[in-house]
This record gives structure tokens, sequence and C-alpha cells, in this order.
């Protein structure tokens, strides 16, 4: 099961879930607020989107799942894996963090553009975040992609103000100690958005969890380097 991120929608997982389903079921959805769902006003917790996780994957008739959860998709799979570990196979966490006072955060300039972005028009608030979360090397082609994957389905302001919400107020750090689960964190060693600091800090927190650096990747690390990124996942799904 994928998780996407910050005003994501599933689309995004276009570079890599053909890849995956070579060997997987591959399961997909829509954060509340975002693609096909109906827009949300207010904050939306983590942990509500943690049981629409769960509520998905009880509609798609599994008992477990390996999960895959990329930057707010990772607190997401962490909450879902937390709250209920018998549901969990394994876990993956991609550019994400644990949250609160815990994280390193961005540089001013990526924070300021984040939030500004909400009230830019579409096209011009997707270019915006560009420069920080892709990688200067990617092929312009898989970028272009992308963003009109994200242009198609781009939420609106009040929604992602209330994603925003939902991870302001969210941490793991303090409970991540009684997650026994199998866990991946892969992250990329260019990212901006959520810095390289941050997936080391949860391999720290994680007993037992791998951690795997990226090269030649940024934020969106799918996209950066997606061939390597479906090879070790999958070598870590069927290890």
């Amino acid at each position: 099961m994928l998780i996407m991120g910050l005003g994501y929608s599933s689309a995004m997982w276009h570079h890599i879930e053909t890849g995956l389903a070579e060997h997987f079921r591959v399961i997909v959805f829509d954060n509340r607020g975002v693609g096909k769902s109906n827009p949300v006003h207010g904050p939306i917790l983590i942990s509500d989107m943690a049981a629409d996780a769960l509520a998905v994957l009880d509609a798609a008739g599994e008992e477990t799942a390996f999960v895959f959860g990329m930057s707010m998709g990772g607190y997401i799979a962490q909450e879902l894996a937390l709250k209920w570990p018998e549901r969990v196979r394994a876990l993956v966490l991609g550019c994400t963090a644990c949250g609160g006072e815990h994280v390193r955060p961005a540089q001013p300039e990526v924070l300021e553009t984040l939030m500004a972005r909400a009230h830019m028009p579409p096209e011009e608030g997707i270019r915006a975040m560009v420069p920080y979360i892709s990688n200067t090397g990617t092929p312009k082609e898989r970028i272009e992609a992308d963003l009109a994957v994200r242009l198609a389905n781009y939420p609106d302001a009040e929604t992602y103000l209330g994603q925003i919400e939902g991870v302001k107020t969210w941490q793991s750090c303090d409970r991540l100690k009684s997650l026994s689960l199998a866990t991946l964190i892969i992250h990329g060693e260019n990212d901006q958005l959520i810095p390289l600091h941050n997936g080391m800090l949860l391999a720290q927190h994680i007993a037992g969890a791998e951690f795997e650096v990226v090269r030649d990747a940024s934020h969106i690390f799918i996209t950066d380097q997606p061939d390597f990124v479906v090879r070790r996942v999958v070598k870590f799904c069927v290890a």
C-alpha cells in the first residue's frame, strides 16, 4: 500500500507503480481532501488519515500489507504502524521524519515557498517548489510529467493548508521505541524539503531499521531514481 505526501494525489506514484506491480498487488488511494477525495476545510489530522488508510486496507480485502509512505505519507504510515502494527507486514518510510521538536527544518526560503504556494495559481505554485524537491540532474521530461500530474490533481488552498496543520501538530519520536516491525528508511541525499538528518534520526529511533541514502536524488526520489527505488523496495520486502 502506497501513501503519498502533502497535497499530492495517488497519481504521483506513476514512476514506480508499474515496477512494483510486477512483484505485488499495489494499493493506492487519495488522502482526504486531495485527488478524487472531497475538499476538506480545517485541520486534517495525521491520525484521521491513518484511519483512512486502514479503511482502504479493509476495503481492499487485505489483512496485512507492506506499507510505503512518502513525506507526509511517511507520517501516516508511522501512525498506522504504531496503532495497528498487526496490519503492517513491513514498513518503508521515504523522505520523512518523526515530527515535533526533533525535526530538522528546511531552510527558511523553502518553508516560505511551501506556505506561499497555497495562494499562487496552480502552475506557478507547482513550479515554485521544483528547485527544492527535484534533483538537478533528473531528466526534464520526468519532472514535466510530474508537473502534469500535479496540475491535473491540484488541491484547493484550504485543503492544502489543512494538511499542513496536521503535519505541524504530529510527532512520533517518543513512540517509535515500541515499533518492532521490519523497517526500511529511504532518503534522497539532496533533500531540501525534509533534510537527510531527519531520515537518520528515524533510523536511530526504530530498532533494527535499515537506512538507505539515494544518491543523486532530492525529496521526490521516486522521480529522480525510480529504477533504484523499485529494486531496493522489492529487495527489502521479499527478503
